[in-house]
């Protein structure tokens, strides 16, 4: 499929004399990522006073630059009629509340059916961005609120803004064990050892840093509703993190060991329990400043129904049983 053509000139600054061509380049033209750039540099669909040049070539300051280029197709996916949840969108990103259950990129196992799938369906012309706009994920049985890139200036700097730590991404989680008070688990994340579909918390020499706050919502019996709050997005990162302090989310496949039945648990609580098949998990909250125009943006995504529906079988076996196990 072919992609859209786009025309820049521009004249390179004074100020930038003496430095590396693709280096000026992005910041004369920051909506693209330097990579990308650099690629048309090669493939000479930018000229300096009409002629290719390397993107090592050191300036002058002054010379005329022209980019012209066609945004190629990024992403191969067909589009499908999959029903989104969108809860903003203007020309430039849209965010939408994810359900659980659908997975965010197609892989193995999962060809199709995927949100980039519908994202497809929505708008065609993200086909044009990288991964079709989408900058970061969530797994396929968390549900919340994700934002995505319609636009290549919009991708740029949300890359950015979230490589920085700029998006505040709050969670909520249901996990094992009547918590006292919250805290923050500062430990490195990394692939596990033997299984590769895990993430285990690792050594500083072959973990990434990882940062995840904790702060205790309401405590039941055996079981606690918390709010977290990411300083990092590693991969299953609240997931990992909880499971290593010995508190793993609710219904966790991978992370939560064997189902624990509290004792004299009331029916309706036992039934929740082994019905939620799921990480008890939703990204509640986004919030950051638009990346055009600055505006603060905030979003706040419903609790799903089946989480709902555990904590009101939470509560109400707390207050059959009282504090005591």
């Amino acid at each position: 499929m072919t992609g859209s053509i786009i025309r820049h000139e521009a004249v390179v600054p004074l100020s930038a004399a003496g430095r590396r061509f693709d280096q000026a380049l992005a910041e004369m033209f920051p909506d693209y990522s330097r990579s990308r750039l650099t690629s048309w540099i090669k493939a000479g669909a930018v000229t300096l006073d009409g002629v290719p040049a390397v993107p090592r070539h050191l300036l002058k300051g002054g010379e005329q630059v022209r980019l012209e280029a066609e945004l190629e197709t990024e992403v191969s996916s067909e589009p499908e009629a999959i029903a989104l949840d969108i809860v903003h969108e203007d020309e430039h990103l849209l965010v939408l509340n994810k359900p659980a259950g659908l997975v965010v990129h197609p892989g193995a196992g999962n060809p199709a059916g995927t949100l980039l799938n519908a994202l497809l369906h929505h708008d065609p012309k993200l086909a044009e961005l990288p991964r079709g706009g989408i900058v970061h994920r969530l797994d396929k049985d968390t549900s919340g609120l994700m934002v995505v890139a319609k636009t290549l200036a919009a991708h740029t700097a949300l890359v950015d803004m979230l490589s920085r730590h700029d998006v505040d991404r709050q969670y909520e989680a249901v996990v094992l064990g009547a918590l006292i008070a919250g805290g923050t688990v500062d430990a490195p994340i990394g692939r596990h050892h033997s299984d590769r579909l895990r993430q285990a918390v690792r050594d500083e020499e072959d973990g990434k840093h990882a940062m995840t706050h904790y702060r205790l919502r309401e405590r039941f019996r055996t079981h606690s509703l918390i709010q977290c709050n990411l300083e990092t997005g590693r991969t299953h990162q609240i997931r990992v993190h909880m499971a290593h302090i010995g508190h793993p989310l609710v219904g966790d496949p991978l992370y939560g060991g064997s189902l624990k039945l509290p004792k004299r648990a009331t029916p309706e609580l036992v039934a929740a329990l082994r019905g939620f098949r799921r990480q008890a998990l939703h990204a509640e909250r986004l919030a950051f400043e638009h990346p055009v125009t600055g505006e603060a943006l905030s979003f706040d995504a419903t609790r799903p129904d089946d989480v709902d529906a555990l904590i009101a079988a939470l509560r109400a076996d707390l207050a059959v049983n009282g504090s005591n196990e």
